[in-house]
């Protein structure tokens, strides 16, 4: 059976058409991508409650993929410290080859079936953490043999693809599959796949963080203050919810680094 994300595209002669038609056409495409992301979130839900339990108990949060999944891992791995204010180490993000492979692609990286489990191994996975492969293809060997044995390891698994039926699916203890249908450019699915990879990834982390208590209200009380725009976004969440002057919530929350710290030394 043909992969969906790799059959022949729905525009023909591409390159006969104009930029506003190649724009609005890509753009057509990626309409159907938050539907398809809306259709997983049955599969998602259980899979954020398991993984929010295990990290409560000191667990953490893999996520391992080659090319454009896994550079899109890293991203959403990277961001979590400065979002949330957890540890680095906490949420990691691991892609085949290496990081040398963020920026350039490593040849036949992803078709080493024993590489994914060797680089998890150098983070010592426990029976508390969570793995998740992302392959949009669902076929990769360095996930889908990484996916193996973690469960063996007893490690909770799961993996976020555009393909139904695929091999990792039939591997990961939750699959997250949003079908998104073909590319616009036939195969390439650093587009709609990509898309639909990155906005489930959001909503893992985003969830999770929150089950977590790293958010209070809306707010992201646990943020890093790292640049100027972050302490002034800081100081105005302390300014409001304390009913204070600009400069005095200011005040407050560079002595206590942080917005949580700064509200709860008035509570």
């Amino acid at each position: 059976m043909p992969r969906i994300t790799e059959s022949e595209s729905r525009h023909r002669d591409l390159e006969l058409k104009t930029t506003r038609e190649l724009l609005e056409g890509i753009n057509g495409e990626d309409r159907v991508v938050a539907e398809a992301v809306a259709a997983t979130i049955p599969a998602l839900e259980p899979l954020v409650d398991a993984i929010a339990e295990r990290m409560g108990r000191g667990g953490r949060l893999f996520y391992l993929g080659a090319g454009t999944s896994g550079r899109l891992g890293i991203v959403d791995a990277s961001e979590c410290p400065p979002t949330f204010g957890v540890p680095h180490g906490l949420v990691i993000g691991i892609i085949a080859g290496g990081d040398g492979a963020i920026r350039r692609a490593v040849e036949f990286a992803e078709d080493d079936r024993e590489q994914g489990w060797k680089d998890l191994q150098e983070h010592s996975i426990g029976i508390e953490d969570t793995v998740i492969g992302i392959a949009a293809s669902g076929g990769t060997p360095y996930v889908v043999g990484a996916l193996e044995r973690c469960n063996d390891a007893g490690a909770l698994t799961g993996c976020i693809t555009c393909n139904p039926g695929s091999p990792v699916t039939r591997v990961a203890k939750h699959a997250i599959v949003a079908v998104v249908g073909p590319e616009y450019v036939t195969g390439s699915t650093r587009m709609k796949s990509g898309t639909a990879q990155k906005l489930i990834l959001n909503m893992i982390s985003t969830a999770v963080m929150i089950k977590l208590g790293r958010v209070k209200g809306n707010r992201m009380v646990d943020m890093q203050l790292s640049n100027n725009k972050l302490i002034d976004r800081g100081t105005r969440m302390v300014m409001e919810r304390l009913g204070i002057a600009y400069e005095v919530a200011n005040e407050l929350l560079r002595k206590h680094g942080s917005v949580r710290k700064a509200i709860e030394s008035r509570s």
